[in-house]
């Protein structure tokens, strides 16, 4: 599963890429009243944060192997190295201690299995911690869990000596001593600095054989770990395979593993869909493309389907292949119906970024134009309504919906409103000269690409049956049967006339494709325009009929007007590679040609009836039209986030800022545009995060100064932050009662709004194939996994 927007990668190691570069702080709006959610919404929001097919024990199987799909092998097995991730935090999970879990409201919740107790017991003078260690856990060496294995992980990632590589130590830092208490199982943390987030540490916890000295933290653990404490051990690292193999702990003294062994096998997102058609794997992280296969497989072959039935298909010579082929299908589509999709808003947010290092967006009324011209209830809509997933869009930076204090601060900002935009950036110079606003390649006196002449929004039916995790819904977006190769040819579908009886003429490639290479974009193209005329047709009936629903012409109309819908369903699905055996979609060889596609599209590209390019003048200053360039990665698993990136720039389009599409190689995406500054718009996400005052803190910290003389932005990218900001992600970090210091968070989450540097538009869909036989393992959401109650279902 690709995650090219995705800057660090995984939630493991958000915190530890840093960075240096300019920038130039944002100017904060007065603050909204803070209010927290109620517990019937989070409730709900939780039940859609997490699908897992919840099983007790008791209906489990004992035994069997669980074979899952992970990125990439391991970069080392030590959760502290700059290079660890995702597979790694996984690996810890399973075979190492936790203190502390995060529950799916995302809250930390005691580890009753290494934990009598963690409680603040002293906080004045001096904040102290007291860990009471449950007896029963031992090491797989047989040696007990022990204070001695905290004061060795503190020695090593309190960021004294320089000899242990480690990759970040925060909270460790402002811990003072750590001692045994009244017996080798209690615990006592005495911290120079007060620490809210104090329940972060120690969690995993490695054994003081490796945290004991620096040539072990370095390199012992890389590679193997000979010695864990969890329901499941490492047995075997094995890198020709690409696969790490965990087995049951016989030393466990919780609830014994209902699995045997779990494989974890490294697996790029680009070859899941063909694992698991060929049942190699039993657990997979998917793409919507692979999500798709799985939900269609398990639908009944429709009357149009080849080989339905026993006239079906081609004659003569071309039968044997045919019949070879349909055999192949027909075994994908049995062993892809052994599988289901878990689907749930993930904990990680997408975001529009806005670089406010240099240039127009420099200018903190020019970011908020930008913001405010945002309509971000339908780019949310355009990602999550197709999965049936809440589509509200995102209203903090720091907390995940339905997570505990979650509340919408974006009033800090303001709600959509051009016209506001427009004066914000007449404010900062930024005006219309009153000609027609042109985008690059576009004909004169075009049609707006994509839209209705009439400017009616497109229906939300289109989404009906687009349904992943409806098992039974069937698609019939084309209207009657289709060869699924090309649906402009679909029944219902047909590039016909507007006019009653009358034959549309072909459209032709909206001029802002020019370049771009395929014939999924003249087919996208065909699709759109034959809406368009549909839409007209369905109006022109609509006013003939004039008011009577029984007529002819209202029967035309609702036809009409349902096929509108279809195209431009379908044009959707080509566009975000979804569209089956076309050209460029995931599912189809021809998208690794994806490269070869334009570099720097023109500001408009064919965009949903709604967002259509508006004849607005281009806003200038000084002569100079304000144009920002819009950086999105080019793979074959990123066409939705450049549908978005789409609909951003069509909106932007009507203030005026025009915007020039530049696809850059997913290898450089991050790293050479992201993390170096090279942008003015780009889309990425964040990871949520149940320690926000912790975690959350670089990510939006003002960039220091450096002894070398350059600023140090950490891990804000976007370039963009003031004092108040990190004052506040301070005050929040030390302050001990629990509802302080989320009124902090939240202060900080609106002040970060009104800088306008980070715009969340909506939290990422989470979905993960698994067999269907499986429980207790899917789309995890925020809850840290039990990896010993996941199994079979007897």
């Amino acid at each position: 599963m690709t995650d090219h927007d995705h800057p660090a990668g995984r939630r493991a190691v958000c915190r530890r890429r840093r960075c240096a570069a300019l920038i130039a702080a944002g100017v904060l709006l007065p603050l909204p009243a803070l209010t927290g959610c109620s517990d019937d919404a989070r409730e709900a929001s939780v039940a859609a944060s997490q699908d897992i097919a919840p099983a007790p024990r008791g209906e489990l199987k004992d035994g069997g192997t669980l074979r899952w799909a992970v990125d990439a092998m391991p970069g080392t097995l030590n959760a502290f190295q700059s290079d660890a991730d995702a597979t790694t935090a996984r690996i810890a999970g399973a075979v190492l201690p936790s203190m502390f879990t995060i529950d799916a409201s995302g809250r930390p919740q005691r580890n009753a299995d290494f934990l009598d107790a963690a409680d603040v017991s002293t906080r004045d003078p001096k904040q102290v911690v007291t860990y009471k260690i449950n007896p029963k856990a031992r090491w797989s060496d047989g040696r007990a869990v022990t204070a001695a294995d905290f004061i060795a992980q503190w020695t090593a990632l309190r960021g004294k000596n320089n000899a242990y590589w480690t990759a970040r130590n925060a909270g460790y830092d402002r811990i003072g001593k750590v001692e045994q208490g009244a017996n080798a199982h209690e615990v006592k943390v005495t911290f120079a600095r007060p620490y809210a987030d104090w329940r972060s540490l120690f969690t995993p916890l490695y054994p003081q054989s490796v945290m004991g000295s620096a040539d072990a933290f370095n390199d012992g653990a890389r590679e193997q770990l000979k010695v864990g404490a969890g329901p499941f051990l490492v047995q075997k690292r094995d890198v020709k395979e690409g696969r790490v193999v965990l087995v049951r702990n016989p030393e466990w003294w919780g609830d014994t593993a209902k699995l045997q062994r779990i494989v974890l096998q490294s697996l790029p997102g680009d070859k899941r869909a063909a694992a698991l058609a060929e049942g190699s794997v039993d657990v997979a992280a998917v793409d919507q493309v692979a999500a798709k296969r799985v939900a269609s497989a398990r639908r009944p072959a429709g009357p149009g389907s080849p080989g339905a039935d026993g006239h079906a298909g081609p004659q003569g010579g071309a039968r044997t292949g045919a019949r070879t082929d349909a055999k192949a299908a027909a075994a994908e589509s049995s062993a892809l119906r052994g599988y289901t999709i878990r689907k749930a808003l993930e904990p990680a947010y997408t975001q529009l970024a806005l670089n406010g290092s240099s240039g127009p967006l420099a200018d903190d009324r020019v970011r908020r134009a930008v913001a405010r011209a945002l309509d971000r209830q339908a780019l949310a809509d355009t990602v999550l309504k197709p999965l049936d997933l809440p589509s509200k869009p995102l209203g903090s930076h720091l907390l995940m919906a339905g997570q505990y204090g979650y509340a919408d601060h974006s009033d800090a900002l303001g709600e959509q409103d051009a016209g506001a935009a427009k004066e914000l950036l007449a404010d900062a110079g930024w005006k219309s000269d009153g000609t027609d606003r042109q985008q690059a390649g576009q004909k004169a006196g075009a049609p707006a690409p994509g839209g209705y002449p009439d400017g009616n929004e497109r229906p939300d039916d289109r989404y009906a049956d687009d349904r992943y995790g409806d098992e039974s819904a069937e698609d019939d977006r084309s209207g009657g049967g289709s060869d699924d190769r090309n649906p402009a040819r679909a029944d219902g579908v047909r590039a016909a006339a507007p006019g009653r009886g009358d034959r549309p003429t072909a459209a032709e490639a909206p001029l802002s494709f020019t370049g771009a290479v395929g014939s999924e974009v003249q087919q996208s193209a065909l699709l759109r325009q034959s809406a368009s005329f549909y839409k007209q047709a369905a109006a022109s009936e609509k006013s003939e009929a004039d008011g009577d629903t029984e007529s002819a012409a209202y029967a035309k109309y609702k036809r009409y007007k349902k096929r509108a819908a279809e195209a431009l369903g379908a044009a959707e699905l080509i566009e975000t590679g979804q569209g089956r055996q076309l050209p460029g979609s995931g599912g189809h060889p021809g998208a690794r040609h994806a490269a070869v596609e334009r570099a720097a599209d023109a500001a408009a590209a064919p965009q949903p009836a709604g967002d259509r390019a508006s004849r607005v003048a281009a806003v200038k200053k000084n002569g100079k039209p304000l144009t920002l360039r819009f950086v999105l990665p080019d793979g074959a698993g990123s066409e939705q986030l450049r549908t978005v990136g789409r609909r951003i720039a069509s909106m932007l389009g009507k203030i005026g800022v025009q915007t020039s599409l530049q696809r850059v190689s997913d290898a450089s995406y991050f790293q050479d545009h992201i993390a170096s500054g090279d942008y003015d718009l780009a889309l990425y996400s964040w990871p949520g995060t149940a320690y926000p005052a912790t975690d959350a803190r670089p990510i939006y910290a003002k960039p220091q100064p450096a002894p070398d003389g350059s600023l140090t932005v950490e891990q804000n990218y976007t370039r963009v932050g003031t004092d108040h900001i990190d004052q506040l992600f301070d005050q929040a970090a030390s302050e001990l009662d629990e509802g302080a210091s989320h009124t902090l968070v939240a202060q900080a989450d609106a002040r970060i709004w009104a800088a306008a540097g980070s715009i969340p538009l909506y939290q990422r869909p989470e979905l993960v194939a698994t067999k269907k036989s499986l429980a207790n393992v899917g789309a995890f959401g925020f809850a840290t996994p039990r990896f010993q109650d996941i199994g079979y279902q007897k």
